[in-house]
Formats: C-alpha cells, structure tokens, sequence
C-alpha cells in the first residue's frame, strides 16, 4: 500500500484509516484518541478557503486538490553530499529525510550533561513523560495543525534540562526528496529554567518537484530560558509548505525567531507566542525573497498576557517577478498585561511592477498602561540613490543589487549565529537583481 490518496478532506479521512496502524505510538490510549480526534476535526471542517479572513489573500487550491503520497519511500543513499553542501559547521546536526530521522546522517557533538537530542518517534515509543502535555493539551487546533496530528511520523525532540547552555548551534536539516509526497514533521522543544540553545530548522530539497511540507514546530519556555529559533525555508520552487510555530512563555524567558523564506511555490507560516508570565519578551524577526509566481504569506500573533512583557516584529520582503507575499501580525494586549511595549514593523521593496504585497499590521489592546506601534511600507528602489551610485562609476545592475541587499541585510545582521547569517547572506546575493 502506497498510501496515496486524492487531497479532499474525505480522502484524508480514508487514508488515516489505511495507515494509522504504523505511526509511532500507537499502544498509547491518549494519541490514538488524539488522532482520532485531529482527523475527525479535518474532515468535518476541511481546507481553510478565502472566504476565511486569515486566509484571504492566500489560495490553497494546489494542497487541496493536490494527490501526495502519506507514506515515504525507504531512505535514497545519496544524500551524504546533501548533508555536506547544506550543513552548518559546528553544529549539532539532526538530519530527517522525508519527515522521518536518518541516524546515520546525523552529526551529534558533545552535549551537556542532560540536554536530549532525539528523535520523537522514538520518545513515543518510549511514552516519555510531558508527551501528552505537549502534543494534545498544547495543541491549539487548526486545519493543518489537525492534519499534522493525525498523520505525524518523526520530528525532533530537544529537551533542555533546568540550567543547561548549548553553545553550539542545533540544526534540524530537513531533506525532501520524494516527489508527491505529504511530510508531516512535529518539533517539540522542551526548555526548562534558565537553560538556552539556538535552533535552526532548514527544510531544503533534493530536485524540483512536487510535495506538501506542513511542520508544526512547539516549543515550551520555562522560567529565565532563552531559545533562538531560525527557520530557514529553501524548499523546491514547485513544492508547497506550511508551517507552525507554537510557543509558550514563562516568566522572564527570551524567544528570538528568524523566518527566512526563500522557496517554495507556496508557502505560509504562522508563528504564535503567549507570553504568560511577567518580564517575559520576543522578537520575531523574518526576510522574504520571491521571485516568478511564487507566493508567501506570514502570518504572526503575539499575546501578551501579564504584565510588563514585550515583544518586536521586524519583517522585510523583497519580491520580483508577478511574486505576491503576505504579512499579517496581530498583536493581542489583555486586560491583566499592563506595561506592556511592543513594536511591529513591516518593509517591502517591490523591484517589478507585477509582483504585490497584502501587508496588515495589527494591535489590539484591553489594558490601559500600555506603550505600543505598528507600521508598514511599501515602494521600490529610491531613484536618486540609484543614480547617485551609477554617477560613481557602478552600472546601473549592480546599483540596484547593492541597494537591494543593504535593504535585506538589515534583517540578516541580526543573526546571532555567525555561520548562519553568512550561509543567508550568499543566499540573499544569488538571487540579486541580474537585470
């Protein structure tokens, strides 16, 4: 049985019956309830539609009626130079191939005593304890969060015991390789008191074809804990990705996030914080560059729930070609969060008159001692800059290509992992304008 099926909820529904029997965890009463449950909930509300108001400017018709296969092929044994070419040096390499953890790729250096880094399929096996915690009460359910659930394989387990500093970079290298394949990651992060790490999640492929990417990254901060977490999406140009990232905040804890979307014919990703106790803060920093048809679309909700939180969004696109991408940050203050600060800001530099940015900055604020802003822009390469640099003796692509970087390097600076930041600035300068 090659579990596949037409992309209709309904054939969803049918395929979870075929092959929930081999997902991990199934001697486990509460997951099978859980899935159960996920599936049930999909196939009763089906594909988000632009008629819903978070997915208006984003058409998901190709995942829809899109046929992908819900079981992967055995592992190819070509990818050591894969591994090579995309790997981060110096760090803590995991590495999943069509959604599920291959061993003997993984580069794993010496970890302080008590971190984990494993595989979650394996810690199901093991019912290790927090799982369900995890995995169902934290489950904010969706549409695609749902068909995550019901359908999730392998994905990365970080634990962090209290106290513990990873100094190196975790890199969660994931490798597309099978064409018409659905690959349902789950990546939970566990990060107890006052422990730190930074995680790069990379999702990359083998050739130009055809798949559906939809990972849901959770990641739980205790008191003081500090967690970098960089999600690098260089999909196929032909593939389509959704993504989600869920977290939770204790007091006094620091989540950074770094969304740098590259690829893909489709892609979204929604990020969603609660900062549930005092002093905690965020950034959520991201860079989009489309180009042809591509489409992009980040979707951000920041609560803040006690007092004296505070977070910041600073977001840019860069987008070529008849490309469309999309911002939407929420920023949600309640009633008990009073001093609360937060700053959201979105830039767009638009380098063709075909391509188009749906870009909604929103605050939404029910306590009084606030000090909150949003902002937006939209326009092109300033004239007379261009200008200033060609009367200097620099033609005219090149200008453009200088001031089209200085643009995107500004979200690239903050890049707190040296070979990361390098490895995003030979990215950014590929696809430069040439013309």
């Amino acid at each position: 049985m090659n579990g596949r099926e037409p992309g209709s909820s309904d054939d969803y529904l049918g395929a979870f019956r075929r092959v929930s029997c081999v997902l991990p965890g199934q001697r486990l009463d509460w997951l099978r309830q859980a899935r159960a449950e996920a599936i049930g909930r999909f196939a009763q509300q089906g594909f988000p539609t632009q008629r819903d108001e978070d997915w208006k400017y984003t058409n998901i018709a190709g995942i829809e009626k899109g046929r992908f296969n819900v079981l992967p092929a055995p592992c190819p044994e070509f990818l050591a130079s894969t591994v090579n070419t995309h790997a981060l040096p110096n760090s803590h390499l995991l590495v999943f191939v069509d959604g599920r953890l291959e061993p003997e790729l993984c580069r794993l250096g010496r970890l302080p005593h008590g971190v984990l880094l494993s595989s979650l399929a394996y810690q199901l096996e093991q019912n290790s304890p927090g799982l369900e915690e995890a995995l169902v009460v934290f489950h904010p359910a969706s549409a695609f969060t749902d068909l995550n659930l019901a359908f999730m394989a392998d994905g990365a387990y970080i634990h962090l015991p209290s106290g513990a500093v990873v100094n190196a970079p975790i890199q969660l290298l994931c490798i597309a390789t099978e064409a018409g394949l659905a690959i349902q990651p789950r990546n939970l992060v566990l990060a107890e008191a006052g422990s730190s790490a930074c995680i790069v999640e990379h999702h990359v492929a083998v050739r130009e074809t055809s798949y559906f990417t939809n990972a849901v990254t959770e990641i739980m901060l205790g008191e003081g804990a500090t967690i970098e977490h960089h999600k690098l999406q260089q999909e196929s140009p032909t593939a389509f990705h959704i993504a989600t990232v869920n977290v939770k905040q204790a007091a006094k804890s620091h989540f950074i996030s770094g969304s740098f979307a590259l690829g893909a014919r489709l892609a979204r990703t929604g990020i969603t914080v609660a900062l549930q106790a005092e002093d905690a803060d965020c950034t959520l920093d991201g860079l989009y560059l489309t180009d042809g048809r591509q489409h992009v679309d980040h979707h951000t909700r920041i609560d803040h729930l006690k007092p004296r939180c505070s977070s910041r969004e600073f977001y840019k696109g860069v987008l070529n070609g008849a490309s469309r991408a999309v911002f939407n940050g929420r920023v949600v203050v309640h009633p008990d969060a009073q001093g609360s600060d937060a700053l959201q800001t979105n830039h767009n530099l638009l380098l063709s008159e075909n391509a188009e940015i749906d870009t909604k900055p929103q605050l939404e604020i029910w306590a009084d001692d606030v000090k909150c802003n949003h902002g937006a822009t939209v326009g092109q390469l300033d004239a007379d800059q261009v200008f200033y640099l060609c009367s200097r003796g620099i033609g005219q692509i090149s200008a453009r290509a200088l001031l089209t970087r200085a643009f995107a390097m500004e979200v690239i600076d903050r890049v707190h992992i040296l070979s990361l930041q390098e490895r995003l600035d030979e990215l950014l300068q590929d696809k430069l304008p040439r013309q």
